[in-house]
């Protein structure tokens, strides 16, 4: 009998230690080994490891590799990769997959619940219910049906947005460098300039990665062409909108409202898992970061707290993803591989 792959994995919470014995477990090819801890507070069990599998706590860089000299597979159970050395793993002929996305439906489910929380006054709604006001005054809301709802980025998040808000009898304007010919006969939205969006958009909605060129990609030369009394929904990432710019739109009336599940303050989260993970909240306390932050206090604006990724069914995407991975390799066809 060939001998057995060791796989170990680093930074796990125990039930995500059950569910991958569940799904890998019985295979007799594989042996495996749990660890709640990075990689480097394990190093002295590293020697025998066929395949690594960590979060980005666990810098693979070349000084850990040295400490597996073994090592033929990195399955990271993230998104991003940049705490892995790819020009290290390539010379050993390491193969590395991600997790290129899980939280597709997850993210797009909760903008629109954002999105009819503030077309319907929700928030104020169940408010004023609690403490036995059923006064209607002021809570009047409108339909979502024949409004335009502009989409800025139309990737996997986006796509799946569109689909819901069509559903909806939403008409639909989207920027994105990449058009999609697919959905734009299958959705009949249309694609227009970022300018002439925000000027003829009911609803404005953000997905977009977060780097040099979508930094502050609202911001105070360009929110001022948004049509008066139109929505800005955030659930990418808070610096692609320009938080002075936001509340000075805010208070001049250019926007009626805003829903965001991001701020830019959070600027320093690379991975939404990060926000569940202890060594995270060891080093960062977003309360104090974020205690007095004027959109916090706008009764214009719905906040949660960079929730949108946070369902059982999208963590567990991670580790089916991680463990298909895994078997992949096994069989000797990887994927989702990313270089260098």
């Amino acid at each position: 009998m060939p001998n057995k792959l060791k796989v170990a994995f680093f930074e796990l919470e125990k039930w995500e230690e059950k569910y991958i014995l569940n799904h890998l477990g019985s295979d007799k090819s594989l042996s495996l080994k749990f660890h709640n801890t990075p990689v480097k507070k394990n190093s002295k069990s590293l020697n025998e490891v066929d395949i690594l599998s960590a979060f980005i706590y666990s810098p693979i860089d070349k000084e850990a590799l040295v400490k597996l000299p073994k090592l033929k597979m990195i399955a990271t159970m993230s998104t991003g990769f940049d705490h892995i050395d790819l020009e290290a793993c390539e010379k050993r002929n390491i193969k590395v997959s991600n997790v290129p996305f899980y939280g597709e439906d997850t993210v797009a489910e909760h903008t629109l619940a954002l999105l009819l929380a503030l077309s319907r006054k929700l928030i104020p709604s169940i408010g004023r219910a609690r403490v036995g006001n059923f006064s209607l005054d002021g809570l009047r809301g409108f339909d979502l049906k024949d409004k335009t709802i502009g989409l800025v980025g139309l990737g996997h998040i986006g796509a799946k947005f569109a689909g819901l808000v069509s559903s909806l009898g939403m008409k639909i304007l989207v920027h994105d460098l990449k058009p999609n010919k697919i959905l734009e006969k299958s959705l009949g939205l249309k694609y227009v300039p970022l300018n002439y969006l925000l000027a003829n958009s009911d609803i404005i909605s953000l997905h977009v990665p977060y780097n040099k060129g979508t930094h502050h990609l609202i911001n105070h030369d360009n929110i001022k062409l948004i049509k008066k009394g139109a929505y800005l929904i955030n659930t990418s990432r808070g610096g692609l909108v320009e938080s002075s710019a936001l509340l000075k739109a805010l208070n001049k009336g250019i926007l009626a409202g805003a829903g965001l599940d991001v701020l830019e303050e959070e600027g320093f989260i690379k991975e939404e898992k990060e926000l569940l993970s202890k060594t995270f909240n060891s080093k960062i306390d977003l309360t104090t970061v974020l205690r007095n932050h004027l959109l916090l206090q706008n009764p214009k604006v719905i906040i949660t707290p960079h929730n949108a990724f946070n369902s059982q069914e999208a963590l567990m995407r991670i580790l089916d993803t991680t463990i298909e991975n895994i078997l992949a390799y096994k069989k000797n066809k990887p994927i989702n591989l990313v270089s260098k």
